[in-house]
């Protein structure tokens, strides 16, 4: 195998895919949080569970906790001014008949102490004392501005029937890192195991942390198909609707992976992939990558190439031409995306190949678009 194609500094996004790659589902999505984006992630999750082979009780436990720990982010998010460096997230995890669902967002350090106790209540409680539990302070809990006293947390621990995970990390004198996680047995036949590896709190920890390090904005990770294209783009749209030049180039991005994509796991539906939308000063950075067959790999880096060698006359004259022969039959291997998303940036399109095995590798391409350019 030929040793990785030129802009090196796309290689982390390959080893970042990796690092989280050990599960057989996962979602990460990182950013802005609010009810209209909640019901598109929980729409988007909802959809890909749906394809599994979970019993409808198992999908219901699931979608109702993802509900919960979603919630838990926007009783907390208002009070303090979220950074890139602090954006909330999301994770969703599937290893065997195991489901980790894991939230991470600010919280003022003067609601720690309480959140912890209520956590400790809740995890000190079995299923029985947990449903009188949820009665007792159903009637009698004070319910208060944040969304009430603990019912949430109740019914994360009824329905996955384990203890609950957290970390809170003091960030500073006003504020920490609360993350909460809830591990989902299947068939309940089997206690949940000691979280290890990518699954833990202290891995997910430092997975934010490189989320955070290079600027990431927006990150989605997981399988990628037309349906679950539509719903990411609604979240993207409602993330980032004030760029909506960005928009389209991340239309162009994400419909590269749905049509071009190679899915090396026959036992699941989709291409797997990631997306970014990072800041470097005043660009933003959007980043997609997905698995393409050897085979495909020369055709698509002399195609990419030639487009970069185009000036932007030269680029315009080919974008036409292909336009007036664009057959929708053939649209998969027109190359108008690639040539659109040059024109749109006018900027070089950055890209990197690098070799999985004898038959895969993992393909990554960069836009560059200057925040303010329309």
């Amino acid at each position: 195998m030929s040793k990785p194609d030129k802009n090196k500094e796309l290689s982390f996004f390959y080893d970042f895919f990796q690092r989280i790659k050990d599960t057989e589902l996962t979602y990460i999505y990182r950013g802005n949080f609010t009810q209209t984006i909640i019901k598109q992630i929980l729409a988007l999750t909802e959809t890909n569970i749906e394809r599994t082979e979970e019993s409808t009780k198992v999908k219901k436990r699931i979608y109702l906790i993802m509900v919960e720990g979603l919630q838990n982010i926007t009783r907390h998010q208002d009070a303090l001014q979220e950074t890139v460096d602090t954006a909330a997230v999301f994770f969703m995890q599937k290893k065997g008949d195991f489901y980790f669902i894991t939230t991470g967002n600010l919280i003022p350090n003067d609601r720690v102490e309480n959140l912890e106790e209520q956590i400790k209540k809740v995890n000190s409680l079995q299923d029985d004392d947990l449903k009188n539990y949820y009665r007792e302070v159903l009637t009698k809990g004070k319910i208060s501005d944040k969304g009430g006293a603990g019912l949430g947390l109740i019914e994360m621990a009824r329905k996955s029937g384990s203890k609950l995970k957290y970390k809170f990390i003091k960030l500073n004198e006003i504020e920490s890192f609360f993350y909460l996680q809830t591990g989902i047995n299947i068939d309940k036949t089997t206690e949940v195991p000691s979280l290890e590896k990518a699954y833990s709190l202290e891995a997910i920890d430092e997975t934010n942390k490189i989320l955070a390090e290079k600027r990431i904005l927006l990150n989605f990770n997981g399988l990628f198909t037309q349906d679950s294209l539509l719903g990411l783009l609604s979240i993207i749209e409602s993330q980032m609707a004030k760029a909506k030049n960005v928009y389209n180039i991340i239309v162009e991005l994400l419909q590269n992976i749905v049509r071009h994509g190679a899915s090396i796991n026959s036992a699941v539906d989709g291409n797997e992939g990631m997306f970014l939308v990072q800041m470097d000063g005043n660009n933003y950075l959007l980043t997609s990558g997905n698995y393409i067959e050897n085979g495909k790999v020369k055709k698509l880096k002399d195609y990419i190439d030639f487009i970069n060698g185009l000036d932007n006359k030269k680029l315009e004259e080919f974008h036409n031409h292909k336009l007036l022969e664009f057959d929708e039959e053939n649209a998969n291997e027109s190359g108008l995306g690639i040539a659109e998303m040059k024109m749109k940036t006018q900027k070089q399109l950055m890209y990197n190949f690098y070799p999985v095995d004898d038959h895969y590798s993992f393909f990554s391409i960069r836009a560059t678009v200057a925040s303010g350019h329309e």
